[in-house]
């Protein structure tokens, strides 16, 4: 395997379901490769057991295909590095911490529960940050094998070195830290297993990761991978370490505090498609005045230095946007295919579907918007005349009423009720009437929609409607306005 060959992976942790941040780490970790020409990689990364969710890896699978993100080498397809699941490399991270302690870059630690909490309340009561003492650092060879013998418990540790580590983030620069700040951390536990740590340098460096993505949460830990790296005199990957996608300014989304998660998006009404084309522009930006994207155009679009060094603030105003552009793009049959299970929430008589995706495709958001949009069909809602209202058609109620009983005599002339006779018709009454179109067309759909808002005007809620129905309503609303007059 050429390192001349970009390989990018996304190491998820089962923990039950695919944030946004997630998302945009995996999405930048596909570009990343597909840019280049290279190999992305899904790795699942199981080895802290306590967190893991049961279903949580089909979700991954599933959230990665539905999106597009299709993995070149995985658990489920297999690769030359596998396998692609960390618990089941177990064996390999023990020979490699056997290695690292041989070369001098990790130890073996038998301190106890007792003696490591006991550390820890001192260093709090001293106010000073908790990080281990070192006391099993310098243990005589002898010593270390007789306890081994005894199968006395142990884990491994990183022995950190003296001195200062300085690495390269591709966003944030040189960062150098200095290593008494930093923990002889555990690389095994006691239980055999891994740390996080410790399994993702051993497997990107065994499955030739050249970049790795993550979130700037893990800057801090990167200085502990680069000893780790340089121990094993292994070439360090390129690292990209992306800005935390937030609520607002002071808040990381977070599922706990009820931010979405990509089901939750979908579920909501939401495009996978719009959902993945906003996720890209959340800290990423294309340098032009585009925005919408097909996946296809941002693997062409894509490049590391677009990618901000500031948070990215989630705005379901402008998912929502996106969300719109999608719908208004799909062809008619493509948008009644989605619609059809919402409008059938909504409306339960025999109706012309098709006429009402047509009505409702330019004015759509989200999917799930439709069956409030459509709730006056099956029965008109009780209203208020105060709806008769607008300054900007300049009607009233008593122009309203005018316009109503001008407009039945001609709408129950109609024997052929199609769309265009209705517009024939209610436009051929805004002229012989010297009116603005708004003067006949408002109180026309407000009667027979009893709604201020609606997918359509007045000549395509008629056409929806039907004339017996239309006629009724309109009738109806010639009752309520000549009640208050």
């Amino acid at each position: 395997m050429g390192q001349t060959e970009v390989r990018t992976r996304f190491a998820p942790s089962p923990t039950g379901y695919m944030h946004v941040g997630n998302l945009r780490t995996a999405l930048y970790t596909y570009l990343i490769a597909k840019a280049q020409g290279g190999k992305f990689i899904l790795r699942i990364e199981d080895t802290d057991q306590e967190r893991y969710v049961e279903g949580a890896v089909e979700i991954i699978y599933k959230t990665l295909r539905e999106t597009g993100l299709l993995w070149d080498e995985g658990p489920d397809i297999g690769g030359p590095v596998g396998p692609y699941i960390q618990s089941e490399r177990r064996g390999t991270y023990a020979r490699y911490a056997k290695e690292l302690i041989e070369k001098g870059g990790a130890y073996y630690c038998f301190c106890g529960k007792d003696r490591l909490d006991e550390l820890r309340k001192i260093h709090e009561a001293s106010g000073v940050p908790h990080k281990y003492d070192g006391h099993c650092r310098n243990l005589p060879p002898e010593e270390v094998n007789r306890l081994l013998a005894e199968g006395v418990p142990y884990v491994v540790r990183q022995k950190i070195p003296e001195g200062s580590t300085t690495f390269q983030d591709v966003i944030f620069g040189d960062i150098t830290v200095e290593n008494d700040t930093l923990d002889d951390n555990i690389l095994i536990k006691t239980d055999g297993l891994p740390t996080y740590n410790f399994a993702n340098v051993i497997d990107d460096h065994l499955m030739g990761i050249t970049h790795v993505v993550r979130g700037i949460e893990y800057l801090s830990s990167a200085p502990k991978y680069n000893l780790l790296y340089q121990a094993f005199g292994w070439d360090i990957p390129t690292y990209i370490h992306c800005p935390p996608v937030m609520r607002d300014a002071n808040h990381k989304l977070s599922k706990r505090n009820g931010d979405p998660t990509y089901d939750d998006l979908i579920t909501d009404g939401y495009l996978k498609e719009a959902v993945l084309n906003y996720v890209a522009l959340l800290g990423w930006s294309p340098g032009g005045e585009q925005e919408i994207f097909s996946l296809t155009e941002l693997v062409n679009a894509f490049s590391i230095d677009g990618i901000s060094k500031s948070p990215a603030i989630f705005d379901i105003a402008k998912l929502k946007w996106i969300n719109s552009a999608y719908i208004r793009a799909m062809s008619l049959e493509q948008f009644h295919d989605l619609a059809l299970p919402y409008i059938k929430q909504a409306v339960k008589q025999d109706v012309d579907t098709r006429l009402i995706a047509e009505v409702l495709q330019p004015r759509c958001e989200k999917l799930t918007d439709i069956p409030e949009k459509l709730d006056f069909i099956d029965e008109l809602p009780v209203y208020d005349n105060a709806l008769y209202v607008s300054k900007k058609m300049k009607t009233n109620p008593a122009n309203a009423l005018e316009t109503l009983r001008d407009a039945l005599p001609v709408l129950e002339a109609l024997e052929d009720w199609s769309r265009e006779s209705l517009h024939a018709a209610l436009f051929g009454l805004v002229e012989k009437k010297g009116v603005k179109n708004g003067v006949v067309l408002w109180p026309v759909r407000v009667a027979v929609s009893g709604k201020q808002f609606t997918p359509g005007g007045a000549v395509e809620l008629c056409t929806l409607l039907g004339k017996e129905e239309s006629l009724r309503r309109i009738q109806k609303g010639i009752a309520l306005l000549s009640a208050q007059a």
